[in-house]
């Protein structure tokens, strides 16, 4: 039922990583504009890799006072990035539940394929704090990384709720980091490589050594 003929074309083990971001009215002006310009980068920089190119899949969720996904997940050579704007509030803890539940549905269509996949990765970028009830996604987060479901990325960009960050961060995760200025370019490189190390990787529960990120983490 949920047999998907390009599976077959490309049998390759899928790296599934969800871009969980802040599209709220705060982040108008430049940071939505250089967002969307790293998303530009994102795609241009892993389309130079092949293999990871065959292997990792990216779906979108935005959140403001809706959440929206703005892009299901698709093999990384069928992903055009979109042109977000911003709006409204920030329905952070509605976002991380859809990001989640579109990661355990997405599993199951590659089982039902029978594709091998990496642990999905979820990296989410937000300039505030939440404007929704986000203390029962934290929660379901948390046991999602403490089953080794997912691994998680809090990105922080100026203005950001980094009391409330830290505790929507799984416990062991990595901290929440915080963008030096607007280099969502550098970011998204740092997401490339660290795509194309995952896809290079032994196996799902390999451990992965990461690029440098002192190009866009602050105090690093």
């Amino acid at each position: 039922m949920n047999f998907q003929p390009g599976y077959a074309e490309n049998p390759d083990p899928r790296c599934p990583v969800v871009l969980l971001l802040d599209t709220s009215g705060s982040m108008s002006g430049q940071p939505i504009d250089q967002l969307n310009q790293g998303l530009v980068t994102f795609q241009q920089e892993l389309s130079q890799d092949s293999l990871a190119a065959r292997r990792v899949q990216v779906a979108i969720v935005t959140f403001d006072s809706y959440v929206n996904v703005v892009q299901d997940f698709v093999d990384f050579d069928q992903f055009n990035p979109p042109h977000l704007s911003t709006t409204g509030t920030t329905a952070m803890g509605e976002g991380i539940g859809t990001a989640l539940n579109l990661i355990e549905s997405h599993k199951q269509l590659l089982r039902a394929n029978g594709i091998d996949y990496y642990r999905p990765w979820l990296l989410m970028i937000t300039d505030g704090a939440p404007t929704d009830s986000w203390q029962n996604a934290a929660q379901m987060l948390h046991q999602f990384y403490a089953n080794k479901k997912v691994v998680f990325f809090a990105i922080a960009v100026q203005g950001a709720d980094m009391n409330t960050l830290s505790q929507i961060v799984p416990p062991g995760s990595i901290p929440p980091q915080q963008l030096q200025g607007l280099a969502f370019n550098q970011l998204f490189t740092w997401l490339s490589k660290s795509m194309g190390s995952v896809s290079r990787s032994q196996g799902s529960g390999a451990q992965v050594a990461l690029p440098d990120a002192s190009e866009w983490v602050v105090g690093t």
